[in-house]
């Protein structure tokens, strides 16, 4: 029987505090056993959850008992902590004063165990104050272990996001000035948490760059390596989460903001481990330096985390400082189609919303007309419009889908003219949305009015070039078969497209060569659409005969009704709605037909001039 079972038996024996007993026993450190840990443990826990703490303080502070506190002494952490958090407990003077012995006592790398360990919460209120009470300790061990400190600073600082990312996000300039969900508080304390770790890897770089000076090609030191590296991939973290997922506020609206400041504080922190955020924003079109340290460059550098960095810096003008004027508009625009690409082809509203303000800051600076048409040939200059498509379309935040379309126009009005006629025919093949054609179409229709003022004429929107873009424009999808209801917004601009040209360019000048073309636009546009127009009031108005009769006859027996119009079932509704709604369809079909002949009067009465 050990030492420690022998204790525990006697202590039973004479019917002592078992617990308080034991604890006051010193031993030597080479005896300690598992099984001694493990009864120290319990009745060292036991002592101080049964309020026995000024005891155990006395004990843990006997000179002859430090031996065993530097062994044993960090698994009395999980009790007293739990007195820390509740801070109204009687025994917390106690506790705090054992607490304090033991960070001293205590070897480091058990305490940083102890200490993890106690970091790990669920609750949001529970995560919020266990942050603010162990990151200044942690903190203090993580300091004393000296130059071997990077790998537990990594670990530390992941554990410590970790939590982190269960609280809540403010969203409301109120919840961010009450701090409601504590995530504020916690990015103060990470800040003052991270400080010294960041100033210990600045320092390292100074003397490293000195070092270069006076020695060329010394290597670096790896544990000072390390803790750059540590530092980097913690800032590259937070610049992911929280800061990618959360509405910073303008000073305007928010003067005093601790998440701005955070923010703030990890942009300066990037930039004193010797990283140039420039550099880092500019990643796409620049070539980095080979990447020091063991991690690639994409794990290193995670796209995302960019991205994030060059919102702070373009939307909110963090650190806009320290960028070079060197670089022009159209050049950071350039940079920026990448982060705004993979910002945009997210799910997530915070990323579509941050990849939309990246996307219209970007372009403000930029001049009208100034993007050539060579830009289209590099691949974010497509894909961001497919995804501002998507954005526009299916997005179900209506904000963000009339935001999409005001940055879409933005970026037409950018282009030059060659560039618009480019992008034009881009759209009109990939878009696949009615609504987004017809917006495309009513571009065009502008860009042809404007080259038909006087000495506004340019090769592009008139003339040869014009009718390949026309054909486009005045055709239909599917021929006499196509859905006119589905089409109807690019049905309707390409039929208002036609019209203008009709008014607008004389027989005898053709300079948008329309009126050569009309015997072929009458062919393959408007017969196919009349056709069409005549099949599908056809059908709805057989479809509106059935309801009515079905309305009639069995009204009692089915109040609610199911109609099918081609090869889909409307959504059950009552014959009333369905009737409405076939109604609507039937005028629908007028207005395209008296556009189609007004369009047909203008070119007979233009042609017999």
């Amino acid at each position: 029987m050990s030492i420690f079972n022998r204790m525990y038996f006697y202590a039973l024996c004479l019917s002592l505090d078992v617990s308080l007993y034991f604890i006051q026993q010193a031993l030597p450190d080479d005896s300690y056993s598992t099984e001694d840990h493990d009864v120290f443990t319990i009745a060292g826990r036991t002592c101080i959850e049964e309020g026995h703490s000024a005891q155990v303080l006395s004990i843990v502070l006997d000179d002859k008992n430090q031996d065993i506190v530097r062994c044993m002494g960090w698994n009395l952490l999980p009790p007293l902590i739990q007195v820390l958090l509740k801070k109204e407990d009687k025994n917390l003077p106690a506790c705090l004063a054992i607490f304090n012995h033991l960070l001293q006592t205590c070897r480091p790398k058990e305490l940083l165990i102890g200490l993890w360990e106690q970091l790990e919460h669920d609750d949001p209120d529970t995560i919020a104050e266990s942050l603010h009470l162990l990151l200044n300790p942690l903190q203090k061990v993580l300091l004393s272990l000296g130059s071997r400190k990077a790998s537990s600073l990594g670990m530390s600082l992941s554990s410590v996001l970790d939590q982190l990312a269960k609280l809540p996000l403010p969203h409301t300039k109120e919840q961010e000035e009450d701090d409601v969900f504590s995530l504020c508080r916690c990015c103060t304390d990470l800040t003052d948490f991270v400080r010294p770790f960041v100033q210990e890897a600045k320092l390292n770089t100074l003397n490293l760059n000195e070092r270069k000076e006076n020695m060329a090609g010394e290597p670096a030191a790896g544990n000072e390596d390390e803790l750059r590296t540590e530092l980097l991939k913690f800032c590259m973290k937070t610049l992911s989460r929280p800061l990618l997922e959360v509405q910073l506020k303008d000073p305007d609206t928010l003067a005093v903001s601790p998440l701005r400041n955070f923010a703030t504080e990890i942009l300066k922190s990037l930039s004193a481990i010797g990283e140039s955020l420039p550099d880092l924003v500019y990643q796409p079109l620049l070539k980095r330096k080979q990447v020091s340290g063991f991690l690639e460059e994409e794990v290193c550098f995670p796209k995302e985390s960019l991205a994030s960095l060059a919102h702070l810096v373009f939307v909110h003008h963090l650190t806009a400082d320290t960028f070079p004027s060197v670089f022009s508009p159209v050049f950071s625009l350039r940079s920026n189609m990448e982060h705004i690409n993979l910002l945009l082809s997210r799910t997530e509203e915070s990323r579509i919303q941050k990849g939309l303000e990246l996307y219209e800051k970007s372009l403000v600076r930029v001049e009208d007309g100034s993007l050539h048409a060579d830009l289209l040939e590099i691949k974010p200059f497509l894909t961001v419009p497919q995804n501002l498509v998507k954005v526009m379309t299916i997005c179900p935040k209506h904000d963000l889908r009339t935001r999409g379309l005001k940055v879409l126009q933005l970026s037409i009005d950018k282009f030059d003219t060659e560039a618009k006629y480019n992008f034009f025919q881009y759209m009109l093949k990939t878009s696949n949305h009615s609504g987004v054609e017809g917006y495309v179409i009513k571009n065009i229709k502008n860009q042809i009015d404007i080259a038909l003022q006087p000495g506004n004429g340019n090769i592009w929107f008139e003339g040869a070039h014009l009718l390949p873009l026309l054909r486009k424009v005045l055709s239909l999808p599917d021929g006499p078969e196509t859905d006119l209801l589905q089409y109807l917004d690019r049905i309707m601009e390409s039929l208002n497209v036609l019209r203008y040209l009709v008014i607008r360019d004389k027989v005898t000048e053709n300079q948008t060569g329309i009126w050569t073309e009309l015997y072929k636009i009458e062919d393959t546009f408007m017969k196919p659409l009349r056709v069409g127009v005549n099949m599908s009031r056809a059908h709805y108005e057989r479809e509106l005969y059935n309801t009515m009769e079905t309305k009639r006859g069995k009204a009692k027996e089915n109040p609610v009704l199911s109609v099918s119009v081609g090869d889909e079932k409307l959504p059950h509704m009552t014959s009333e709605s369905q009737i409405q709604a076939l109604h609507s369809a039937l005028h629908t079909f007028d207005m395209i037909e008296s556009v189609l002949v007004r369009i047909e009067e203008l070119t007979e009465v233009k042609e017999n001039l």
